[in-house]
């Protein structure tokens, strides 16, 4: 018994080192910052306001006290204890009017309105079993 309970510390102390992984550990994925995906970017256009952006991007990780002109948004994941990845976004505003964008990801209007299809759909009327409450009441009518 006792022999077991050494092996398993032993395991466990090896298990916890940085150098050897153990495949059976999971591990977190660690996300920090502001989540913005190309969709949100691409729905910016110049000349939105303050508002405007912070409603599609929401609140910006750093606001500078001395440039409140400029929003960064910073996303960092460390997928399962691996490296980690770091993406950045900045706008620019002039007078609370969106006038640039620069980071990672940049707009890209793809967007194309589809034709709208104007379809009936027709539902039948469902036959049913009256209610016990129906029922009763249909007794005294």
């Amino acid at each position: 018994m006792r022999k077991n309970l050494v092996l398993i510390a032993c395991l466990a102390t090896v298990g916890c080192s940085d150098d050897f992984r153990l495949p059976f550990i999971y591990r977190l994925d660690i996300h920090q910052g502001n989540i913005y995906t190309q969709e949100m970017v691409n729905q910016l256009k110049p000349g939105m306001t303050k508002r405007q952006v912070a409603f599609i991007m929401g609140t910006p990780l750093l606001e500078d006290a001395f440039h409140s002109d400029r929003w960064d948004y910073i996303y960092s994941i460390e997928p399962g204890g691996e490296e980690r990845m770091q993406k950045k976004f900045t706008v620019q505003f002039d007078n609370d009017a969106l006038v640039s964008v620069e980071g990672d990801l940049r707009p890209v209007n793809t967007y194309t309105p589809e034709a709208k299809k104007d379809v009936t759909v027709i539902v039948p009327k469902i036959q049913r079993d009256k209610t016990l409450w129906e029922a009763i009441a249909s007794l005294f009518d």
